[in-house]
């Protein structure tokens, strides 16, 4: 079902708000968060000292993780009555590891609009200013924080080819960090902590370089692992486990048809058609 996304229908609104510096909002964002009729928000102090900043006055009502589930009709409900509503975390893009995701499914399933702004988000900056190669990248979000999950999930992408871009947590990174040597190897990786704000600071080298340095570290932290760049020996999986391999991470079938050819040195014809040949 398509939707024409600006021809006057009521709509939810997805609205990034800064990461740190307040000032990186853009203008259509502060004049959406004016106009909406009602503002939901992952904590109602955090969005309320942004609006106070720019002198904004609307009315708020709590969205967040522990009640998505219970508030999402009343939110279709709103829209049918021709409110237009936006929707906001303490920071960065909505639905992008933080709340937004039930309100923006239900609200799609309901044959009403859903539009997202472009805006602030932290993986970004992370990439563009971590030296590590940013043409093609994996965003996995946060890491499982049990050990032995933790551990499947770094074991089923350690030999995927292109940066991967993983959101932690400063209590656990040493330990996420040891596990990824221990199962990728002392690679290249990139760790961001506070971006946009004062204390932003970049961390680049290897692991066990990196190890050294952030005893104690605190704050908002992105890590960005180079890709596999050794070349690994697929011939014990059948083209079909290979496929599947990438499709149970994300990627799209297309794009998991052209780097498994990539792999295995052949055309993509070939994987294509054995692909759909064994999937059914």
């Amino acid at each position: 079902m398509s939707q024409s996304s600006y021809h006057g229908q009521a709509c939810l609104y997805l609205i990034p708000t800064p990461i740190g510096n307040l000032e990186d909002i853009t203008i259509r964002a502060l004049n959406l968060l004016k106009s909406v009729d009602l503002i939901l928000c992952e904590d109602t102090r955090v969005t309320g000292n942004l609006l106070k900043k720019y002198s904004i006055k609307n009315k708020l009502m709590s969205c967040h993780e522990h009640n998505e589930v219970k508030i999402k009709q009343q939110v279709v409900e709103y829209l049918k009555d021709g409110k237009n509503i936006g929707l906001v975390t303490d920071q960065g893009s909505p639905v992008i590891s933080d709340p937004g995701y039930v309100i923006a499914k239900a609200v799609i399933e309901e044959g009403l609009s859903v539009v997202g702004l472009p805006g602030a988000t932290a993986f970004v900056p992370a990439l563009i200013s971590s030296g590590l190669p940013p043409s093609r990248f994996l965003f996995y979000g946060f890491l499982n924080a049990k050990k032995s999950k933790q551990k499947e999930e770094l074991n089923s992408l350690k030999n995927y080819p292109y940066t991967i871009i993983f959101y932690e947590a400063p209590h656990r990174i040493v330990d996420t960090l040891n596990h990824i040597k221990e199962i990728f190897g002392n690679r290249k990786i990139c760790l961001t902590r506070e971006i946009s704000k004062l204390y932003e600071e970049i961390y680049r080298g290897s692991i066990e370089d990196i190890l050294l340095e952030i005893e104690n570290i605190k704050g908002e932290l992105v890590l960005l692992v180079e890709g596999n760049t050794e070349k690994v020996d697929y011939s014990h999986m059948t083209v079909l486990e290979h496929v599947r391999l990438y499709l149970e991470d994300g990627m799209i079938e297309k794009e998991a048809i052209k780097l498994v050819a990539k792999e295995r040195e052949v055309a993509k014809s070939i994987i294509y058609n054995e692909y759909h040949t064994n999937k059914k």
